[in-house]
């Protein structure tokens, strides 16, 4: 079996909103528009990236599963989480928690989306000591911003 591409989707009954909200904040561009289902898209250099919006009322989703997100955090790794930060601030999108950087080697912040959504916007940065001794026991060189 290939995969020819996979892609998150995210159910909404607010999707203009989760629409302006991905555009806004991450540089998404509105590749199909329909009061449905919503597809973004953003290129940089070769690599294709997608996010999926299905009005979480519609019929092609299963009645238990119309309800708002929970257990799920939607990741994107960016050059630059701190000027993502701004452009939240600017478009006034709540953030639930402002850069900083993590042990495992991530400076992240994270915001919620129209529906409740948790995203995180992280950068790679140095790992602690401890983590980066962790990850060279383990065979793996750690990722930093050198």
């Amino acid at each position: 079996m290939a995969m020819r591409r996979s892609f998150p989707t995210v159910l909404s009954d607010r999707l203009p909103e989760t629409r302006d909200f991905y555009v806004a904040l991450l540089g998404f561009e509105v590749a199909f528009d329909s009061d449905w289902y919503v597809a973004l898209t953003r290129l940089d250099g070769d690599e294709a990236h997608e996010l999926a919006i299905w009005a979480v009322g519609h019929e092609l989703v299963p009645p238990p599963y119309r309800a708002d997100p929970a257990g799920v955090i939607l990741t994107f790794l960016v050059d630059d989480v701190d000027a993502v930060h701004a452009e939240a601030r600017r478009a006034r999108i709540p953030v639930v928690a402002p850069p900083r950087d993590l042990f495992h080697g991530r400076r992240q912040m994270l915001v919620t989306d129209p529906n409740g959504m948790l995203v995180e916007v992280s950068s790679p940065s140095t790992p602690s000591p401890a983590f980066a001794a962790e990850l060279l026991r383990r065979g793996r060189a750690p990722e930093t911003t050198g």
